[in-house]
């Protein structure tokens, strides 16, 4: 549920067993892979540190991932985004390009798309599929952080309601299909990030909101925390001699942020409303189909190795294609293989 932090943590450890449980106490209640390789990528198997997660590609450890008849994402899906704070162009053109290649076809194998396709296997009750078409909505911008610069995870839900009721260009309402994703810029600090998360996934209270929406948030770590949230392109200074990736796109913090983003709204469209496919008995503590594959970019992954991912010509690494840029994204479980899968991987 929550994106959070081990010791190392890379960008997508997951930290989500008190996740609902933290929102409960303060609202007041509650793939296949594709070959060949591109002609410009080399195998790159540099291992990297990810702390004690013992979800190893393969692992059966978490079997009982069950769906429990809660609703999913399966009409076409429209992200509309909350700029919280400055950002450059550049940093939001990474980001738009990798939600659009969600849905591109046609990028270079192994891609984006392929990724989602491990999120298309799963379904409703009546066996509709999480839906294949992934959207930019609209966009709403709060360079003056009206919320001020360190928020909680309940104001969080406050900046949402002011893009929806804004005076100008408020952003629509679609509890359905939409997907609200908060995006806060490097010098905005929210609750237990850096300490425990990287980013996390929820759904919007009536009581403060007016409406049950579901959304994420992201912060960019470039200055707070890029050991923590932007691992593998930093690495934390408690840890001598390790030399982080080069980032695919040159931005650290952004780089850092795609995978979270990958994550979290892979969580967001299976378990919109923390009722539907997560493992445990428990709602308030679910483990959600990013968070068993933690730390695994590609085949071989887990415990203190990334698996197999690319070089490019210029030395910077990645594990997918998108429309014209190149992203490093966590992988997924796949309940029909029963294991953590991504487009790269070389062994189906």
């Amino acid at each position: 549920m929550c994106l959070g932090l081990s010791a190392p943590a890379p960008p997508s450890t997951v930290v989500l067993f008190f996740s609902l449980f933290l929102f409960a106490l303060l609202a007041g209640g509650p793939v296949a892979a594709w070959r060949p390789w591109p002609q410009t990528a080399q195998m790159n198997v540099t291992d990297y540190a990810f702390g004690d997660s013992k979800k190893y590609e393969g692992s059966s450890e978490f079997v009982k991932l069950r769906y429990h008849m809660g609703p999913v994402l399966t009409t076409k899906i429209t992200v509309h985004t909350i700029w919280y704070g400055k950002w450059e162009r550049s940093q939001k053109k990474i980001i738009r390009e990798f939600i659009n290649s969600i849905s591109a076809a046609n990028s270079p194998h192994p891609s984006v798309a392929g990724w989602w396709r491990t999120v298309q296997l799963y379904t409703d009750q009546t066996g509709a599929n999480i839906s294949k078409t992934v959207r930019l909505g609209e966009e709403k911008n709060d360079r003056l952080y009206s919320h001020g610069k360190s928020l909680t995870r309940l104001s969080i839900q406050s900046v949402i309601k002011s893009a929806i009721t804004a005076r100008t260009r408020p952003l629509p309402i679609n509890p359905r299909s939409g997907l609200y994703l908060l995006l806060t810029a490097d010098d905005v600090y929210v609750q237990d990030f850096c300490t425990s998360v990287c980013g996390f996934h929820y759904f919007t209270f009536p009581s403060l909101v007016g409406y049950t929406l579901p959304y994420a948030w992201v912060g960019n770590s470039a200055k707070l925390c890029p050991g923590q949230c932007a691992y593998p392109f930093a690495v934390p200074a408690y840890i001598p001699n390790l030399k982080p990736f080069k980032s695919p796109n040159g931005d650290v913090g952004v780089d850092g942020m795609i995978s979270v983003i990958g994550h979290e709204m892979a969580e967001l469209t299976t378990n919109p409303l923390a009722n539907a496919w997560y493992a445990g008995q428990d709602p308030s503590f679910p483990v959600e189909i990013a968070d068993l594959c933690e730390g695994i970019y590609g085949t071989g992954g887990g415990g203190s190795y990334t698996g197999q991912v690319l070089d490019a010509r210029d030395g910077a690494t990645y594990n997918m294609n998108g429309i014209r840029r190149r992203f490093l994204v966590q992988w997924l479980w796949s309940h029909v293989l029963n294991y953590c899968t991504g487009p790269n991987a070389l062994d189906h």
